[in-house]
């Protein structure tokens, strides 16, 4: 349903680097690069993430309460997400483990502005 979510950023080149490497390992590769916008996606259109430089000029914010989840076809692949969002300049906001029902799996980061990113496995994962 929701095609794709904007992260508000002061810094595009650093954003840039961040969720290139990030977003890369999901076989994500950027379909909008404007200057000022950076959209990825495995496929146009569905479930793409981006980041922008506010077009009011103010200085770009995070969202309390706000949070971009996204979804990975293994547990594995939530603690990869995990552990390189750390040593791409991410803080953890939360080690990868089970949540919920036992069955899934999930990891928080926030990126090096702070917004909070969920990766996620449904049902355990292989």
């Amino acid at each position: 349903m929701i095609s794709y979510v904007t992260l508000g950023t002061n810094n595009i080149e650093k954003a840039n680097s961040f969720y290139d490497a990030l977003l890369g390992e999901l076989g994500a590769k950027r379909v909008v690069d404007s200057g000022y916008l950076t959209i990825w996606g495995v496929e146009a259109n569905r479930g793409m993430l981006g980041v922008i430089r506010p077009f009011n000029g103010e200085a770009a914010t995070i969202g309390n309460g706000s949070m971009a989840a996204i979804a990975v076809e293994s547990r594995e692949m939530v603690g990869k997400l995990h552990a390189m969002a750390l040593s791409l300049g991410g803080s953890d906001e939360g080690a990868p483990g089970p949540r919920g029902t036992r069955k899934t799996e999930f990891a928080y980061i926030r990126d090096p502005e702070g917004h909070k990113i969920a990766f996620f496995c449904m049902n355990g994962g292989h």
